[in-house]
């Protein structure tokens, strides 16, 4: 269809000069704005004069010559064949009417005019000419009125005059005087339709594409050309699309270019005029042309990559006084932070002193918009220009928080630097808290310490505002949750102080949520708990202030043993911080979806949620936190049975500090349940031990958080060790009101501590209480163990059926070791006597228990290490459903294998 329209508007000036080459001159003034083809149309008239008989004359209007009297007549001329006589008179008459004309208000000379327009006149006697000039708006005045005299000359001439205008107002007058002629004819251009932008792209793009294409350049030709050449060389929108932009500025006069570098450097229509110190009139009419050739819509660039060819352009003096002034412009002007400060991080520039708050303003409200990026940036010039010392330690205070929000292992740098402006006393109160924190995360806990004891030396915190002694009474209790060897470092507030502690709503949400998850580490499931927690996820929405809110609140709900009402909280939580591109929330988030995961009885999914957490914040960055995702890696790959997988969590270096905080508990659980799992039962009991003594001592014994001592009792059991095994079983039992899913997986290792005649009823009531308690896994494991408890009394038909049942579980939650021991068939009725298949390896070492060689002389006899053989016999004690060697039956005697 553009070709089609070529056609057509080509096929009109043919007409034309059909005419004029039969004696009836010609005019036609072709318009249109930027791009639209005019040049291409005139002289691709030129090349087809031959055609009709005429000679073309040639000429293109600059402004470099607007100056010049009589240049666009002497290119005419002088490029016309003529004889040597008449090329002598042509240029004497130039001469004399260039003199003539020189100085800029010199009147030019009629007769001069009228005796060259009578040259090209008596030219058109012998064969018809097409005198062709572009861009006709940049022409010598001379020129122009020798041309306006020649239109009303030609009416009965051999002749047709073609002009192009960009700007038809530019011409003054001329333009009314040329088009009144009754021989002149318009011939206005338009930019591509959206169609003919299909039809031009059609082999080369869709026309989503192609539409595409069209709301980007406006349908400006040359745009089009170059996004076509682009697209073929797989450029997008690349360097010739950036050359066709700024050809389209050159084109369009001296002004464009200024007034687009303006537009570029403010981003939208803005004060051009006061930027660049220009008429506001003037700047318009360039807005207006730049408009109409396509590179405009509403006074903004329609494309960035079209701004950003302009930016480029300019060099780096240019640019930094074009923003500077810019900067200047819209905060005298009132507009938003944002925009003041854009320029100002341009410029790199913050000395003006309204710039810092202007800065800090725009750092906030990218915080609280998710801008995390840009509030950095601002606030990093912000510190580079601060000179006071104070609000330098404020202003980086805060970088360090943004920094945190996509990874907290980058502020490390900053620490330094605040803990010496605490130093200096330039640190406020609430900064301080916020510094000890980062320290601790980072691992330096004797810096924290230190940190607080700063705090404790103010005078009874009177020296600390209202928000000051705010987050000090917040940090009490998430010190109290999370790191309680602190606590005694920190300010003692007065009833009074803490009782008015809260500043705001979300202060007050964020103490309400680390109490509810203090008590639910230290008190174990309250309904109340539960129902605190619930209404603070309800109001609470993921923004830089409310992360400790809503981690604590789904922490007090998970460990209140209700991961069922946690679970929709947290995912909904993970998809709004990936959906705000928040990696450093995403992260934290998932360590708690991977905590609640496990508590569901779901390993594969807490395993994909610990992985992804240790992903989107690099483990070193992690900090003393690092323990919860790898410890719930760990406790996962136990589960699924994949050793193998986890054995680099197990191996990797934590930070020492870590085992002063609830995530080094988390992470000794996990490793000592690995190390169960792995059959290396005494590490094992080292692990979980110490986590106890460490819950004990902290007093955070909830059994819902942590039921380490029935992992320690399974470990006692694979040692021998049943009596003080169902001690801990026994003391778990007493702990653990209100939580059926561990007063269910209490009941399933009493049971194997028990005689065979007691296990069943102790395994059907641990698997009906797990059932209550919503985790998958730990009833696979009960009913495995009822199981194994039915086939050892004989009731073969029913061992046959839990085990299917215990089958489907462990496939359910991918637990592989538990479907490792329970291969299709096992417990099947049969005989009496008829037992489940122990491996060879498995057979010899029970063999040699059963005689009643000790582990040691065992590996000794076998050469194999006391771990394998540890190992071995957990296996066995598992599928013999015995507690020791002494219940190892006498069939498996060495001398009767």
């Amino acid at each position: 269809m553009a070709e089609d329209v070529e056609r057509q508007e080509m096929a009109t000036l043919r007409e034309l000069l059909d005419e004029a080459a039969a004696g009836r001159g010609r005019v036609a003034m072709v318009t249109g704005a930027i791009a639209t083809g005019k040049s291409a149309l005139l002289y691709g008239l030129a090349e087809h004069a031959g055609d009709h008989g005429a000679v073309p004359l040639t000429a293109t209007g600059s402004p470099a010559e607007s100056a010049l009297p009589f240049g666009v007549l002497s290119q005419l001329l002088l490029g016309a064949r003529m004889s040597e006589d008449n090329r002598a008179t042509v240029a004497s008459l130039l001469r004399e009417g260039a003199r003539g004309a020189a100085g800029p208000g010199d009147d030019v000379d009629v007769l001069i005019v009228d005796a060259l327009c009578t040259v090209l006149l008596e030219l058109a006697e012998r064969h018809p000419l097409l005198v062709v000039v572009d861009d006709l708006q940049h022409a010598d005045r001379a020129s122009q009125l020798c041309l306006s005299h020649l239109a009303r000359r030609i009416a009965y001439a051999p002749v047709m005059l073609a002009v192009t205008v960009r700007d038809p107002h530019a011409l003054g007058g001329l333009h009314a005087e040329m088009l009144r002629q009754p021989h002149c004819r318009a011939v206005r251009l338009a930019h591509l339709s959206a169609a003919e932008v299909t039809r031009l792209a059609a082999g080369e793009a869709g026309a989503g594409q192609a539409a595409r294409w069209h709301e980007l350049t406006g349908g400006n030709r040359l745009l089009v050309d170059a996004l076509l050449e682009d697209h073929r060389i797989g450029d997008g929108r690349g360097e010739r699309y950036a050359e066709a932009v700024l050809a389209c500025l050159h084109r369009a006069g001296e002004a464009a270019p200024g007034v687009a570098r303006a537009l570029a450097v403010l981003g939208e229509a803005g004060p051009v005029a006061r930027l660049l110190g220009a008429n506001e009139a003037a700047t318009a009419k360039e807005v207006l042309a730049l408009t109409r050739a396509g590179l405009l819509d509403g006074g903004r660039f329609r494309d960035e990559a079209a701004r950003s060819a302009v930016l480029a352009g300019l060099d780096d003096g240019e640019r930094v006084g074009l923003h500077l002034r810019a900067a200047e412009l819209t905060y005298h002007d009132g507009a938003p932070a944002p925009v003041v400060a854009g320029h100002l991080l341009r410029a790199g520039d913050a000395s003006r002193l309204w710039a810092l708050p202007i800065l800090e303003e725009a750092a906030a409200q990218a915080l609280r918009d998710d801008g995390v990026e840009s509030a950095i940036e601002y606030l990093k010039l912000a510190l580079r220009s601060c000179p006071d010392e104070r609000r330098r330690a404020g202003i980086a205070t805060t970088l360090v928080r943004a920094r945190w929000r996509i990874d907290p292992g980058t502020p490390a740098g900053q620490l330094g630097e605040l803990t010496e402006a605490l130093r200096r006393g330039h640190l406020s109160g609430g900064d301080a808290v916020t510094l000890a924190k980062a320290l601790l995360w980072h691992g330096h806990a004797a810096d924290a310490r230190s940190v607080l004891g700063h705090l404790r030396k103010l005078d009874e915190l009177d020296e600390l505002d209202r928000e000051a002694v705010a987050e000090v009474a917040a940090a009490h209790a998430w010190f109290r949750s999370s790191c309680p060897p602190f606590l005694a470092d920190l300010p003692e507030l007065s009833d009074e102080q803490a009782g008015g502690a809260a500043y705001s709503l979300s202060a007050d949400r964020r103490t309400e949520a680390v109490g509810a998850l203090v008590r639910a580490l230290t008190q174990g499931p309250l309904p109340e708990t539960a129902t605190t927690a619930e209404r603070i996820l309800r109001g609470s929405r993921l923004d830089e202030m409310t992360l400790d809110t809503v981690e604590s609140a789904l922490l007090a709900l998970t460990y209140t043993g209700r991961a069922d009402l946690a679970a929709p909280w947290c995912d909904s939580f993970v998809a709004e911080a990936a959906s705000r591109r928040a990696p450093g929330r995403q992260a934290r988030l998932s360590a708690i979806r991977a905590e609640i995961g496990l508590r569901r009885g779901d390993p594969a999914a807490a395993a994909a949620d610990a992985r992804l957490a240790l992903e989107l914040i690099p483990p070193d960055s992690w900090g003393v936190a690092v323990g919860g995702p790898l410890g719930s890696l760990l406790l996962a790959g136990a589960a699924m049975g994949r050793y193998e997988e986890c054995l680099p969590p197990v191996t990797r270096p934590v930070p020492e500090a870590m085992l002063e905080t609830r995530f080094g508990l988390h992470y000794l659980y996990g490793k000592g349940r690995f190390h169960l799992a792995a059959g290396q039962a005494r590490q094992a009991l080292r692990d979980l031990r110490l986590c106890g003594e460490l819950m004990g001592e902290w007093q955070l014994d909830s059994a819902e958080f942590i039921a380490w001592r029935l992992d320690a009792a399974q470990a006692l059991i694979a040692l021998g060790e049943t009596d003080e095994a169902r001690l801990l079983v026994e003391e778990q039992l007493a702990r653990a009101a209100g939580s059926r899913r561990v007063q269910g997986m209490a009941l399933r290792v009493l049971a194997a501590t028990a005689e065979k005649r007691h296990r069943v009823m102790l395994l059907r009531q641990s698997a009906e209480l797990l059932r209550d308690g919503g985790d998958t896994y730990e009833l696979a494991r009960s009913m495995t163990g009822l199981a194994e408890a039915y086939h050892a009394v004989g009731e073969f038909r029913r061992a046959a059926v839990m085990g299917r049942r215990a089958r489907v579980l462990a496939h359910e939650c991918q637990a592989g070791a538990l479907s490792r021991a329970l291969p299709d068939g096992a417990w099947e009725a049969g005989e009496a006597g008829a037992r489940p298949v122990l491996s060879d390896a498995e057979r010899r070492v029970a063999s040699l228990a059963a005689d009643g060689y000790s582990n040691r002389e065992i590996s000794a006899k076998l050469f194999i290490t006391v771990s394998t053989v540890e190992q071995h016999l957990t296996r066995v004690y598992r599928k013999l459903s015995v507690t020791r060697r002494a219940d190892l039956p006498e069939t498996l005697s060495a001398q009767q294998l």
